[in-house]
This record gives structure tokens, sequence and C-alpha cells, in this order.
């Protein structure tokens, strides 16, 4: 079943309709180029080898994308994770972690500057009137 999954699923689908249309279209294009250089046109040797190896690329990039695992998250249940952790936990575990007092009262610059970012947060948490949004001057 999984290589069923892996092979026919839609996205597989269309990966492989994407590498014929390339994979022909760098063939094709490199055997004009040769037409061209085997009539006199010096340049088109480079690209007479250029777009066969576009094509091979394409090869190589359509079996990364293919065999490349598959998340079992999806839009919905990550958003419902954000929405169960409250806002910053995320900050306080990496800080945490790096043993660091943002209140630290020994740098009394930093510690200002961590006073007016915590007010900044609570501002936007309680949807304060008369924020700029986006795009406002």
């Amino acid at each position: 079943m999984a290589v069923r999954l892996q092979w026919f699923s839609k996205r597989a689908l269309r990966l492989h309709g994407a590498l014929l249309f390339v994979v022909a279209a760098c063939l094709a294009l490199g055997w004009w180029q040769l037409s061209r250089a085997l009539s006199g046109n010096g340049l088109s040797w480079v690209y007479t080898f250029e777009w066969p190896f576009f094509a091979a690329y394409a090869v190589y990039m359509w079996w990364k994308l293919l065999h490349e695992p598959l998340t079992d998250t999806r839009a919905g249940e990550l958003e419902s994770r954000r929405a169960a952790r409250p806002p910053g936990e995320e900050i306080a575990e990496v800080l945490g972690s790096l043993d660091f007092d943002p209140y630290d009262e020994t740098d009394p610059e930093l510690a200002a500057y961590n006073r007016y970012l915590a007010n900044l947060h609570a501002g936007d948490r309680s949807g304060a009137p008369g924020r700029r949004s986006r795009g406002q001057a």
C-alpha cells in the first residue's frame, strides 16, 4: 500500500507529469541547439550540453521530491497546537534552556529594553486600541 501511495498519489502523478514535460522540452531544446551548432553557431555547443544537464537535474529533483518523507501534520492540526500553547511559551522554553534571565538588573539598559518589549507584548495580547496595523501610516 505504501508503494501505491508513494507512486500513484495525486502529488506523485503531478510530479510524473511535470517530469515528462520538462525532460521532453529539455531534450528537444538540446536537439535544436545541436542542429544550430552543427550549422556553424559556436555558442550553441554550450547549450547542446546544457539542456540535457537540465533534464538530468529534473530527474534528480523528481526522485528527491518523490521520496521525501511525508509529514503527518496538517495545517489545522498545527494551528490547534499553536492555539493550545500560551503566547510566549516557546520563548520561555528557549530562554530557560539558555540559563538567561531577561530581567537581570546587572545591565540596566538591557533590563529597560526587556521591560519595554514585555509591555509591547502585553499590549498585543490585550488588543489595545490605537495600535497601527500594517499598511497604516
